[in-house]
């Protein structure tokens, strides 16, 4: 190689080094920029002390906030040691200017950060909850579809109540789902790891029998047919959610699903409704259920209640569920992707024994059986019709259904 080709050479190198030093550093001023942004939209939306907000960043249309927002969801503590650090480096040459800036939002987010703390402490005194929680299950690959319906609901209930949101997966939630969702959540977050017997198959399924059926029902067009972690999943949802010890300290649960819509805002606690008006189960929302996943659900429940007549309610919904006094179903369920119920009733005797009847009968593997007509079949026949509650003045909406 030559002297002309090595010189050559060393010059581009040094050029591509200045480079990424002059990108590094624009890199770190674009942040000034950013947190600026981001510290002036927070003041804004500190600045009403009446009310405690949804999240710490609030999405305008300015640039630069909107850039820091989809960042992902820092609280003002997050946003403090983002200033602090840059603050601290020893790597770039602030002007004074800057370094006064970089001050007065250090000022500013500690002021915010105290305001945000007193509001709580205010509302956590001035309002009383009552015993109940947000519940979602959900996994780590859910998470921006689940920060969308929790911005959701934030925004249009609980920035007002701050009520507990507790999150199960069957695995370890990572790190940073933990961050993301506790930083925009108003309450308390939970996140626990369902039991493995609570997401297996029982000893009395036979594995292959499921395997055929899960073929056979495939081979009709039916969603979900092939799917056994959405059997597992309508299975926990069925019988076994409520006995998560985390849960055991709630009464009421409000099931939040990934990618929800509520289109009003909910100025009053359902929760406090449905203690204040004796109701124990809450919905939005009834469809009908696919014929072809639930053949022998009705049939079965029909041989638990001749076993168990004394579970039948009175004044019950029977003809929600039934045109013909009981001898069919007629697929209509209460769409549980949102239901507000008090767990009492699904720890109840009458329940349990309903949930354990279908159980071993193995519709949940051999067919496709899921927790919406459960759940609504249960509590059309166990529950009398005044502790039903229609929620119409919640607009919601999931998927195609709202």
């Amino acid at each position: 190689m030559t002297k002309s080709k090595i010189r050559f050479n060393i010059l581009i190198i040094v050029i591509i080094l200045l480079l990424i030093a002059s990108i590094y550093k624009m890199k770190h001023f674009n942040d000034i920029d950013i947190l600026n942004a981001a510290t002036n939209a927070s003041s804004k939306l500190y600045s009403n002390k009446n009310s405690l907000p949804t999240t710490n960043i609030p999405t305008t249309n300015d640039a630069t906030t909107t850039q820091f927002a989809k960042l992902a969801t820092d609280s003002v503590n997050d946003l403090l040691l983002k200033v602090e650090k840059l603050i601290d480096s020893k790597n770039l040459d602030f002007s004074e200017k800057q370094k006064q800036n970089l001050q007065e939002q250090q000022e500013n987010l500690q002021n915010l950060q105290n305001l945000k703390n007193l509001q709580q402490n205010k509302n956590e005194i001035t309002y009383k909850r009552e015993n109940a929680t947000i519940l979602t299950l959900c996994r780590n690959d859910d998470l921006y579809s689940i920060l969308t319906s929790i911005r959701e609901v934030e925004d249009r209930f609980n920035n007002k109540f701050h009520y507990d949101w507790v999150f199960l997966n069957n695995e370890e939630f990572s790190d940073e789902f933990k961050l993301k969702t506790s930083n925009i959540i108003s309450g308390k977050t939970k996140y626990g790891i369902i039991p493995e017997e609570h997401w297996s198959y029982p000893d009395y399924i036979d594995l292959e029998k499921a395997a055929d059926k899960r073929k056979e029902l495939a081979g009709k067009g039916v969603i979900y047919a092939s799917s056994e972690s959405y059997r597992h999943m309508c299975r926990f949802n069925s019988g076994f959610f409520y006995k998560h010890p985390i849960l055991n300290d709630y009464k009421y649960y409000w099931r939040v699903e990934p990618d929800v819509k509520f289109y009003c805002d909910i100025n009053n606690d359902p929760f406090k409704y449905m203690v204040d008006h004796k109701k124990i189960y809450g919905f939005t929302i009834s469809i009908h259920e696919f014929e072809l996943t639930i053949p022998t659900l009705w049939e079965t429940t029909q041989s638990f209640l001749k076993e168990n007549p004394n579970f039948i309610a009175k004044d019950n919904l029977l003809n929600f569920i039934s045109n013909d006094n009981g001898l069919t179903y007629n697929l209509c369920h209460f769409w549980s992707n949102f239901e507000i119920a008090d767990m009492d009733f699904w720890r109840s005797e009458a329940y349990e024994s309903y949930f354990n009847y279908l159980d071993k009968s193995g519709g949940f593997f051999y067919e496709r059986w899921g927790d919406a007509p459960v759940h609504s079949i249960a509590a059309a026949l166990f529950l009398p019709k005044d502790q039903i509650h229609y929620f119409e003045d919640i607009a919601y909406r999931h998927g195609v259904y709202g």
